[in-house]
């Protein structure tokens, strides 16, 4: 049987390695919407649920497939929830390298501020950009944020990221590993059991 097409909104090519190690067993062939020059959502909702539909259905609506999308960032509660849905683009340059030096150096600001920090991932599946009913998960991953960066895997703040169950830095982790304790690990198994549940999509 070949697999179906779904599309990924978005063009994070750690996000799509991810993405496929999960979803890739359950009959679905994940591309990113780049391959049908899908202009990018404007993602002006106020939070990371919000902001996801919006980028689901506007990759539905672009190509014709079904498509999953996610919002996930880093909140920092002693940063008051920075950087939150402005994860990627929290500082003016917006690379992984410069929003990683830019939150060393607001937690700076505030030397007795706590470290503590977790990313958090919604996701959703629509059928269609018209889908009244998305599929829709979220979880989250408590950690802290180091005072510099470790590890060479992962990607956005995965080298700040400190993982207390492992006692060592995101970046330093397995993608396996990370996949099976992530934010978005949980979120997309969580998202595969409601796609196996949904008529017509057990794998």
């Amino acid at each position: 049987m070949s697999k179906q097409v779904v599309v990924l909104a978005s063009g994070n090519p750690g996000k799509l390695r991810e993405l496929e190690q999960l979803l890739g067993p359950q009959g679905l062939s994940l591309r990113p919407q780049s391959h049908w020059d899908t202009p990018e959502a404007d993602e002006n909702a106020s939070t990371f649920l919000e902001n996801a539909l919006i980028k689901a259905r506007n990759a539905a609506a672009h190509t014709g497939h079904a498509a999953i999308a996610d919002d996930s960032g880093l909140v920092v509660p002693a940063l008051g929830g920075r950087p939150g849905i402005r994860s990627a683009r929290f500082s003016a340059e917006g690379t992984d390298a410069a929003n990683n030096q830019h939150l060393l150096s607001e937690l700076a600001a505030l030397p007795d501020a706590s470290r503590a920090a977790y990313f958090y991932c919604a996701m959703v599946f629509v059928d269609h950009a018209g889908d009244p009913a998305p599929l829709v998960t979220s979880a989250a991953w408590h950690g802290e944020i180091l005072t510099a960066p470790r590890g060479d895997n992962g990607f956005g703040y995965d080298p700040l990221f400190f993982v207390p169950e492992k006692n060592c830095a995101s970046a330093e982790l397995a993608p396996a590993v990370k996949n099976d304790i992530s934010h978005r690990g949980r979120a997309v198994r969580a998202l595969r059991d409601a796609l196996r549940a949904r008529t017509g999509r057990e794998s």
